[in-house]
């Protein structure tokens, strides 16, 4: 059966994903998968050392991530209904590829795979893509404390991961539609035009 529309939205930390699905589910009236990030236990930990506890934050967001897509695949993409999510499994590859280093990266591919190979993927992405600048203000104006003081050179090779994750999507899964949303220019949250392009574009592609 044809898959019906899986959308994932995607981007660094701080481009503002979660409010844009947000925002798409209630133009669209379509359900909204959220990922779950301020209840990781590790994140504090990760950020106040992030070679000692990489490990256990990434697996952690692993595991619900599958959950999460395990059960959206039986709610809506087995039954051909179109749903939205603020994020990508193949994330989790971008992240841990960054901050994992030799058997424990190597494990946690293993498991990744072993996870994600058979989970429903997106035919549709849309790539929020920030420059630093503009990603330290959104992160700064949306206050979460464990993310005030990240390192700004991981943040800058976070945008260069996922230049690169999504030109490997692009190459592995060409049918998958990306979308490339230049959130340095494209304020969809405070000028209603520019969402209404990007809405416009969805429409197109699930009609």
């Amino acid at each position: 059966m044809k898959q019906g529309p899986f959308i994932a939205v995607e981007g660094p930390i701080g481009a503002g994903k979660t409010t844009l699905a947000t925002m798409l589910s209630n133009e669209l009236h379509i359900p909204v998968v959220k990922e779950i990030v301020e209840e990781n236990p590790f994140l504090d930990k990760f950020y106040q050392n992030i070679d000692e506890w990489s490990f256990q934050l990434e697996m952690f967001f692993l595991c619900n991530r599958y959950k999460q897509l395990e059960d959206t695949g039986l709610q809506y993409i087995a039954k051909n209904k179109p749903v939205i999510s603020d994020y990508h499994i193949y994330k989790n590859l971008i992240f841990a590829e960054r901050t994992l280093k030799g058997v424990q990266r190597d494990k946690y591919r293993q498991i990744y795979h072993l996870l994600t190979d058979d989970l429903p993927k997106p035919n549709i992405i849309l790539y929020i893509r920030a420059d630093l600048d503009t990603l330290l203000k959104r992160i700064k104006k949306r206050g979460r404390s464990f993310e005030q003081n990240m390192d700004t050179a991981y943040l800058q090779q976070l945008i260069e991961d996922y230049d690169e994750a999504m030109s490997s999507i692009a190459a592995r899964e060409p049918s998958t539609t990306i979308i490339t949303i230049d959130g340095t220019k494209i304020d969809f949250v405070e000028n209603p035009e520019h969402f209404a392009q990007i809405a416009s574009q969805v429409k197109e592609l699930i009609r």
